[in-house]
C-alpha cells in the first residue's frame, strides 16, 4: 500500500476561516491524501468570524508534511509572523515538503519563514505592495506556481488554488470531479471581485478603512523580521 500523501494546514488564532476550509474541502477529497489540522496546542483556534477549528496536530506531533498550506487572516498574520515557533514549524517543514503553499495573506508566513525570497508570488490585492518587504514578486494572479511555492490570491482563490494542485497531482478529471462535486460555478451577483473590475472609489475606501491599520501592523511586523531573511 502507497503511503499517503501528507497536506497540512498551519492555523493560528484569527485566521480567516474561508482561507482554510475552502482548500481543505477541495484538497481532503485527494485520493490518497491524508489531512492534518497543525496548529501549536490541541486547543480549538478562534477564527477571525468566530468559527472555532480543532486541530489534529500540534507542532511536535505533526508527520512531514509533503504539502504545507498557510492561510491568511488580518490580525491572525501580524501576531503569527512575530510568533517563534509558527515561523520555525513553517521554516522545517518547508525544507522537506513537496509543496509549499499559503493563501491569501498567509504568504507573508511564508515570507518571514524564507520560503519566498527570489520568487513570484501573490496575495490579497490589499497586500500585494508589501510582498517585496520578504524578497519576493508580485504577479498578479488568482494561483502563482514558481517551483514548488504555489500562493494563492485573498480568500476564494484557495479553491482555485486546491483544484489546481489537484489537477497536477491526480489529472484535470479528479479535479474537474472534485469540482462538480461541491458545485463550484461562481456566478456572483455583482462583478466587484477585484479592483480592477470594482466600481470606482471602492478598493480605496477599504484600503483606507479595513485594510489601512493592518497594512500599516504587516510593513512594522515584516521590518521587524527583515533580519531573519
Amino acid at each position: 500500500m502507497s503511503p499517503p500523501f501528507n497536506i497540512g494546514f498551519v492555523i493560528f488564532p484569527d485566521l480567516t476561516q474561508l482561507d482554510f476550509t475552502g482548500p481543505l474541502q477541495v484538497l481532503s477529497r485527494l485520493p490518497g491524501a491524508a489531512v492534518h489540522i497543525v496548529a501549536k496546542s490541541t486547543a480549538p483556534v478562534p477564527s477571525d468570524c468566530g468559527l472555532g477549528l480543532v486541530p489534529t496536530h500540534t507542532f511536535t506531533s505533526s508527520p512531514a508534511l509533503d504539502l504545507v498550506c498557510v492561510p491568511g487572516g488580518n490580525q491572525g498574520v501580524v501576531d503569527a509572523i512575530d510568533d517563534r515557533e509558527t515561523i520555525e514549524f513553517v521554516r522545517r517543514q518547508a525544507a522537506t515538503a513537496r509543496y509549499v503553499t499559503s493563501v491569501c495573506t498567509g504568504a507573508f508566513i511564508l515570507g518571514v519563514a524564507g520560503v519566498l525570497k527570489g520568487r513570484r508570488a501573490t496575495t490579497h490585492w490589499a497586500f500585494a505592495d508589501l510582498l517585496p518587504l520578504v524578497g519576493a514578486t508580485h504577479e498578479k494572479a488568482r494561483v502563482v506556481k514558481d517551483g514548488n511555492v504555489i500562493t494563492a490570491g485573498g480568500v476564494t482563490s484557495g479553491i482555485d488554488f486546491g483544484l489546481s494542485v489537484v489537477a497536477e497531482l491526480a489529472g484535470e478529471t479528479v479535479a474537474r470531479t472534485i469540482q462538480l462535486g461541491i458545485e463550484y460555478d461562481p456566478a456572483p451577483p455583482f462583478d466587484s471581485g477585484h479592483p480592477d473590475r470594482a466600481p470606482a472609489g471602492l478598493a480605496s475606501g477599504l484600503l483606507s478603512g479595513r485594510y489601512g491599520d493592518s497594512r500599516s501592523a504587516y510593513r512594522a511586523g515584516l521590518e521587524r523580521a527583515a533580519h531573519k531573511l
